[in-house]
């Protein structure tokens, strides 16, 4: 980023509260254009916490009682929920951890992507459904057109992941946040989606808050990091400077944690504890019924 560079999203002393009881401690972070922003912490650190307030999606017995999340000038919390609506999914979207319980099992999820473009861009059912095969192809989704059909049973689990994905850049939203994105899936298909946000946000210039409590996949995606504990943000910094000279004890803390406590290096002298030669293995096979 540069000095004239202006963040695409501002969050100002944000506070939460479930009664009377501080959930998200008046925390700051800005956000700027083509920027991966990672927030990570131990689950109930409020990171996903976080991640709800900006959106407007928090469960009805919380309640953003000081603060200011401020979208490209415009501060969405004072927004009415329904203009609201009309900035939820189009200038700012969000994917989640397990797909599987955020798409609708019973509606094509074709249907499901093409539905948000109907919502917000108020295309038609053919200009919808061309733009959501273009979406699947983007997002890496093979045999696109047959997909569009397909029950979300029928997807595996990094294909529900790519759905979400094309549904969450539908709309060609500004921000989008991924929390814990590739929790649920196999090393793997985690490596791909991982990838493929990468090259979305090369490709189209998009910022990203990426929630995530693995070290490795901060190390792997983030451009700048920051730290919560306890609803507290304790440090912020670029990612080359947070891994070599953390300052915070909790950030020290978490980057230990994430080292392999064990040398798996075999030394060259090292005693042999079990060795096979020449090993068979014979499965008998039974030409009859009773043999």
């Amino acid at each position: 980023m540069t000095d004239s560079q202006q963040p695409v999203l501002t969050v100002k002393n944000l506070e939460v509260k479930v009664g009377s009881t501080e959930l998200i401690k008046r925390i700051n972070f800005e956000i700027y254009p083509g920027e991966i922003f990672a927030l990570v912490g131990e689950s109930g650190s409020g990171k996903s916490l976080t991640s709800l307030a900006v959106m407007r999606l928090l469960a009805e017995a919380l309640r953003v009682t000081a603060g200011e999340n401020v979208l490209n000038g415009q501060n969405l919390f004072a927004l009415p929920e329904n203009k609201m609506q009309q900035v939820r999914g189009k200038q700012v979207a969000m994917i989640f951890q397990e797909p599987m319980t955020s798409l609708n099992p019973v509606m094509k999820v074709g249907d499901q992507v093409a539905e948000v473009l109907r919502e917000h861009l108020g295309l038609s059912g053919k200009q919808a459904k061309q733009k959501v095969v273009d979406l699947f192809i983007e997002v890496g989704i093979p045999d696109a057109e047959a997909r569009f059909d397909w029950y979300p049973h029928q997807l595996s689990g990094g294909q529900k992941q790519r759905v979400m994905i094309a549904m969450a850049l539908a709309c060609e939203p500004d921000v989008l946040i991924a929390d814990e994105p590739t929790t649920a899936l196999d090393v793997t298909i985690q490596a791909q989606v991982l990838n493929l946000l990468k090259k979305i946000r090369d490709e189209r210039g998009l910022s990203i808050l990426f929630i995530t409590h693995d070290m490795g996949v901060v190390n792997e995606m983030a451009d700048t990091v920051a730290v919560m504990k306890q609803g507290e943000i304790v440090e912020k910094a670029e990612k080359a400077h947070f891994f070599t000279d953390p300052q915070h004890p909790y950030t020290q803390k978490l980057l230990a944690d994430s080292v392999p406590k064990h040398d798996f290096k075999v030394q060259s002298d090292a005693q042999t504890l079990l060795q096979l030669n020449d090993l068979k293995v014979h499965f008998p096979i039974k030409k009859g019924i009773f043999q």
